[in-house]
């Protein structure tokens, strides 16, 4: 899938004090590798629920590996997360989609996101879109009414300066990753978009295991709490219920009259792991009491000496020089005896000069520390 992005213009970058991410924040995105997000690129869906019990909506996330382009024809291997949300609450049309790119690092590359409210004949939606460009994220919110634009603003943040951020985006992987940990960063503090696209801080808790019932069946969930501090509005609070593999079971956003549930177990992922490497205790093998070691041994010494015997009959020459060397040998009677071996088939080596063997013993020999 390729995306091919619209041009960038300059926007005036915004002066507002951006607060700073903790160093575990920080630290916690740095150490989160391919290999534990590659489980959790996968699809789920769930129903949105009143309080009356009654189904008004659904809700759907689906993250996969993607291509990114920065000028058309340049290719970053990515994720891609859409999420979708779609309801009706007191006879109100809601309708949320969200689609993101995110890199390896976990960085926001693109980000569009679309909220539509229909108020019987009266249609407002909003539109907005960030992208990454030249170490500047750049923010785009258009306001429509009747497909009338009534509201527009631009403005960029310097990305050296939104270290510890998470996206929308981003934020769906991260859960999954905390999910399938079961552990949370301690005194982590991130950075976020608020509802006007601010940045501003947000935490995740950890709220301990519960027990859900789904369908017949009762589950263990994993739950997570994030907030978002907004810096004008009050703060916005979700708590989200995990599956051991990372599927959401739960979705509650603290103040709204619908909560999100899933109808039945899905499969669980889980993550192959390598066997152990078997260990093969040492026997102990007396191949002389194995009859059938044995008689290939026998075999195997018979071939030898007849392909022995075959070498020497081809080669006469062999028996006469080693008769010559026994005999010196035995006349010599040296104390080294592989030295002296060395220099006697010394002058038959293709390598060394023809020369007398023992040639006198004022020459300095190459096989002795000293003549």
């Amino acid at each position: 899938m390729q995306k091919k992005p619209s041009e960038v213009t300059r926007e005036p970058e915004v002066t507002e004090k951006i607060p700073a991410a903790s160093k575990e924040a920080v630290s916690f995105l740095s150490l989160i590798e391919i290999k534990e997000i590659q489980p959790c690129l996968f699809e789920e869906s769930l129903v949105a629920i009143s309080e009356t019990g009654e189904t008004i909506g659904t809700f759907s996330v689906s993250v996969k590996w993607a291509y990114y382009s920065l000028d058309g024809w340049l290719e970053e291997d990515c994720f891609l997360v859409c999420a979708n949300s779609k309801g009706t609450i007191d006879g109100v049309s809601c309708k949320i989609s969200l689609t993101g790119y995110v890199s390896k690092k976990l960085e926001i590359l693109e980000q569009r996101i679309q909220e539509s409210v229909r108020f019987r004949d009266h249609p407002v939606e909003t539109r907005t879109k960030v992208m990454q460009r030249h170490g500047q994220l750049y923010v785009t919110k258009v306001i429509v009414e009747k497909d009338e634009e009534i509201n527009a603003s631009t403005f960029s943040y310097k990305c050296a300066q939104l270290e510890g951020f998470i996206s929308e985006s981003a934020n769906f992987l991260i859960l999954r990753v905390m999910a399938r940990r079961q552990s949370l960063p301690q005194n982590a503090i991130f950075l976020s978009f608020d509802s006007d696209q601010h940045i501003c801080t947000s935490t995740y808790n950890s709220l301990g295991f519960q027990k859900q019932k789904v369908k017949k069946e009762e589950v263990d969930v994993f739950v997570i709490e994030r907030t978002v501090h907004s810096i004008e509005a009050p703060p916005l609070n979700w708590q989200f219920y995990f599956l051991p593999d990372g599927h959401l079971s739960r979705r509650v956003q603290v103040g709204s009259p619908a909560i999100m549930l899933i109808l039945q177990m899905p499969i669980l992922i889980d993550t192959d792991e390598p066997d152990p490497r078997p260990v093969f205790e040492k026997v102990l093998l007396d191949w002389e009491e194995d009859a059938e070691l044995y008689s290939k041994f026998l075999d195997r010494k018979e071939e030898l000496q007849a392909s022995h015997a075959t070498y020497v009959r081809r080669h006469p020459e062999l028996n006469t020089l080693l008769a010559d060397f026994l005999q010196l040998l035995l006349l010599r009677k040296p104390d080294d005896v592989v030295t002296f071996a060395a220099e006697f088939f010394s002058p038959f080596s293709s390598q060394q000069a023809p020369c007398r063997s023992f040639r006198s013993s004022d020459k300095p020999s190459p096989f002795r520390s000293h003549v």
